[in-house]
């Protein structure tokens, strides 16, 4: 695949639907080995430059989605690692911006996203409170950066403002709306977390001078570059999945898309199966035969659309947090169980920390998928998950067809 032709002249590549799934999982970095002992800064950053960025979200049900990709492709690692790189200004490798949604990137990729902030500072694409308390109330936005220049680093706990109450789900006070605009508008960045609480600085204090004097690449430039982050990543992918993995609007992905392909940066491609045209890395590989086994945070990268992990893998996957508990299928915090080139169950998993063990209320195989050799092996990702977690025993519920095999199985740290 790296020799592919360049230009319009180019014939679509025609993959099969086993070979999608092995680019794609190869192009995450699943598959490759696991080292005997944890994973140290090295590996986490090439998991991290491989996958071009980690989505945050604040369920802490199990863990942090933000730490389980890693664990996903490596195995154990130190978190309190990730944390130095991603909160530490002394440390810092990683910074936090809308990517796809909140997330964690390398500190090379902040120039790329520049076009975003200056759209959001002049209210492109910005809506809702934050666009009117922009326009109505400039002083009161003028005031609270104010506050962070002469204060320093502060959460929006400590800014404080009227409205809504300050812990309400998605009820953000005036002083955190302001917090925002400041944030996607990129004069203020996210200095660190306390707890999972974003605490907000100057972006001069908070990012280093060498990526802030980097020069800033023009619109079309930036989202090409993005695009190519996203199709290595991807491996083979949609028009549609190339766009969402940071969030590009069709205006602007379509025609960055086809100076890609005129460029040979991006190759079309038939994948067997698919209704939609796709895209191919050039430097895609095309491993004959793929082995891994990973639970998958609700939140990563192979799996965040959904319609894509269906088109992969034959994946029907909703999260269920937000639907009352009486109407749940499989359970609040479900993870997907990869297992070589298959996603063949899905867990209700939870960290009780208090009692020193990893919960499973359900567990579930996919009709038609799931084998024995699969519960074996899923039954070691439980006990090796629990150790990494610190927890000393995984305790089984009793939800889902998989319950009494992986009882069987006895998984344990």
């Amino acid at each position: 695949m790296k020799d592919a032709a360049h230009g319009d002249s180019v014939k679509p590549a025609s993959i099969g639907a086993g070979e999608a799934r092995r680019v794609a999982l190869a192009a995450q970095g699943f598959g490759g080995r696991r080292s005997a002992g944890p994973a140290g800064w090295r590996r986490l950053r090439g998991a991290i430059a491989r996958m071009g960025l980690v989505q945050l979200d604040s369920v802490s049900a199990l863990i942090r989605s933000h730490y389980l990709p890693a664990f996903s492709r490596l195995g154990a690692y130190d978190r309190a690692r990730l944390d130095l790189k991603a909160f530490d200004p002394r440390r810092r490798e990683l910074f936090e911006y809308w990517a796809h949604e909140a997330s964690l990137l390398p500190l090379a990729t902040q120039p790329l996203l520049r076009w975003r902030m200056a759209r959001a500072e002049q209210l492109d694409g910005v809506y809702g409170e934050i666009a009117r308390l922009v326009r109505e109330r400039p002083a009161y936005i003028a005031a609270v950066l104010a506050e962070i220049e002469a204060r320093g680093p502060l959460s929006a706990r400590e800014i404080g403002g009227q409205g809504s109450h300050v812990g309400a789900m998605w009820a953000w006070h005036e002083g955190k709306v302001a917090l925002e605009y400041l944030f996607w508008s990129g004069r203020l960045s996210a200095a660190t977390r306390r707890g999972f609480e974003r605490v907000y600085d100057l972006a001069e204090r908070v990012l280093p001078a060498a990526v802030l004097d980097l020069p800033t690449p023009d619109e079309a430039d930036a989202q090409r570059a993005l695009l190519r982050i996203a199709g290595r990543a991807l491996g083979i992918a949609t028009e549609a999945d190339l766009r969402d993995y940071f969030r590009l609007s069709a205006v602007d992905a379509k025609p960055r898309l086809a100076e890609l392909v005129e460029a040979g940066d991006l190759v079309p491609a038939r994948v067997e199966g698919w209704r939609q045209p796709a895209y191919l890395d050039p430097a895609a590989r095309v491993p004959r035969r793929l082995r891994a086994t990973a639970l998958l945070s609700p939140f990563d990268p192979l799996i965040w659309s959904r319609a894509r992990a269906q088109r992969l893998f034959g994946f029907r996957y909703r999260l269920e947090i937000y639907v009352p508990a009486a109407k749940r299928r499989h359970g609040y915090y479900v993870l997907p169980f990869l297992h070589d080139e298959r996603l063949v169950a899905r867990l209700d998993l939870k960290s009780d920390r208090a009692a020193g063990c990893l919960r499973v209320p359900g567990a579930f195989a996919e009709a038609g998928v799931t084998t024995d050799n699969d519960v074996a092996a899923l039954a070691g990702a439980l006990g090796r998950l629990a150790a990494w977690l610190g927890l000393e025993r995984v305790v089984l519920g009793r939800r889902g067809d998989l319950i009494p095999a992986l009882a069987d199985h006895d998984p344990r740290p």
